[in-house]
């Protein structure tokens, strides 16, 4: 591994030594007197801390990715590069999406602006900008009026054509094998083994939208951690007639991008999943090996009837969903025990859609995640059925009694009706708050009726 590990900040190679591998980018950034890339949750929801990583993937393709630094450990970050708002300016001459921001009179007080300069710096170099790529950014006192007026701005013009547009021109090597302290960074799947061999209290870490919130804030989380966002092998997609296998460290960006089409539960939760800059670094192995109840993805593979793959040094096993989580943030994996991808069964004429409730529309926990994936024969019969949910249990769950009483019937008025009302019952969820646990049990069965008039009539 890399004795002296460096990374480029602004196109300088920055030193990293005696860095703790523990804090993140933001508050580093702060100690170099870089102040452009703002402080306002800590938690990856407002998108004042944006900067833009150079994403190189497995072809050696680089592109920009915007990303929030506050979530970011420096631990990550040994061979990247990162670009701050400090470096888009030419002398007086202004990046053009500094300069869309001014003309289209993008800022008041301006505490939020340069993370909203940065993304629309990334989605105008990838070629995507417009409303989506400010998701992730929150303004107080603008009025995004302006704001959307100069991400149109960037829209309506081609992508740039300078200095950074040929940083990310040629391809470039794979990121090697480092260490930054106890901070591991394998580049194979036996070599994160061994490494959780030799220190078995080590943590996985993988975009780190999780863990990254509770190292913000200084929490000492574990002694060592082994990241597994440099491992080729689960950065792969492979499609064939009759599945999909996802590895574990696909960001879910890309999962949004590349398997779009194929189900429509997952067409239908990812735009809602986050803000943009958790889905650039956020996977399906991560937000599965959280095992969070209101994870929003996990009652997706209950319904889809996916299998998670496991690898140990015992070798690899595959676990239904429905097996995988035992009680409160307790599932089948080992501690010794890799997530290394999530399959999911293509299976014909299948109906399936995905829902979640939240306080805003998007970059929020779920108070309810509801998936549905039915089948119904040629008489129009419900053949298969299942109805998973988040929110309602230590678990994400399904509804297995009801799904037993729907199938077989034809999806009339009545049947619906009763549907319904089984719903209702189903759970006994918790009041919290966000919302009372008899709001969730409404959620549950109105969920269902809105699936049955959206995708059943």
């Amino acid at each position: 591994m890399d004795e002296q590990p460096t990374f480029t900040l602004n196109g300088r190679a920055q030193s990293l030594a005696g860095v703790d591998p523990r804090q993140s980018l933001l508050r580093w950034l702060k100690q170099q007197r870089l102040h452009g890339s703002k402080e306002g949750c800590g938690d990856g929801d407002c998108g004042a801390c944006t900067v833009a990583l150079v994403d190189v993937r497995g072809d050696g393709s680089a592109h920009y990715q915007a990303v929030n630094s506050c979530l970011l450990p420096m631990g990550s970050l040994p061979g990247r590069e990162v670009v701050t708002v400090e470096a888009l300016a030419d002398g007086e001459r202004l990046h053009p999406a500094q300069q869309a921001m001014v003309e289209c009179h993008g800022s008041q007080c301006g505490y939020c602006t340069p993370g909203f300069v940065m993304s629309l710096f990334v989605a105008g170099h990838n070629g995507e900008a417009g409303d989506t790529a400010i998701e992730g950014n929150l303004c107080r006192c603008t009025g995004y009026l302006p704001i959307r007026a100069a991400a149109r701005r960037l829209a309506d013009s081609p992508p740039p054509a300078d200095r950074f547009a040929a940083t990310i021109a040629a391809p470039r090597p794979p990121l090697p094998t480092v260490a930054l302290g106890r901070y591991f960074s394998p580049t194979s799947v036996s070599a994160a083994l061994a490494l959780k061999a030799q220190y078995p209290d080590a943590m996985w870490i993988n975009g780190a939208t999780d863990l990254g919130v509770n190292l913000s804030r200084g929490q000492a989380v574990a002694p060592a951690f082994i990241a597994l966002d440099r491992i080729t092998q689960l950065h792969l997609i492979t499609v064939t007639e009759d599945s999909l296998r996802i590895g574990a460290s696909v960001p879910l960006t890309r999962i949004e991008q590349e398997v779009h089409g194929m189900f429509g539960a997952l067409d239908d939760m990812l735009p809602w999943f986050a803000a943009r800059q958790v889905r650039n670094r956020a996977s399906f192995g991560g937000n599965l090996g959280s095992a969070s109840p209101i994870g929003d993805l996990l009652p997706i593979l209950l319904a889809l009837d996916s299998r998670i793959h496991l690898r140990g040094v015992q070798g690899e096993r595959s676990v239904a969903a429905d097996d995988f989580f035992l009680g409160y943030r307790k599932t089948a994996r080992a501690d010794d025990e890799l997530i290394v991808a999530v399959s999911l069964p293509r299976t014909a004429q299948q109906i399936s859609a995905s829902y979640k409730v939240a306080k805003r529309q998007s970059d929020d926990i779920s108070i309810v995640a509801a998936c549905f994936a039915l089948q119904r024969d040629a008489d129009g019969r419900v053949a298969q059925v299942r109805m998973a949910f988040g929110g309602v249990a230590a678990t994400p769950c399904r509804a297995l009694a009801v799904e037993a009483f729907v199938r077989g019937k034809i999806l009339d008025e009545a049947t619906v009706s009763e549907t319904r009302e089984r719903l209702r019952a189903a759970f006994t969820p918790l009041s919290d708050h966000r919302a009372s646990a008899d709001y969730r049990r409404a959620l549950c069965a109105n969920l269902f009726v809105r699936f049955v008039a959206e995708h059943c009539a």
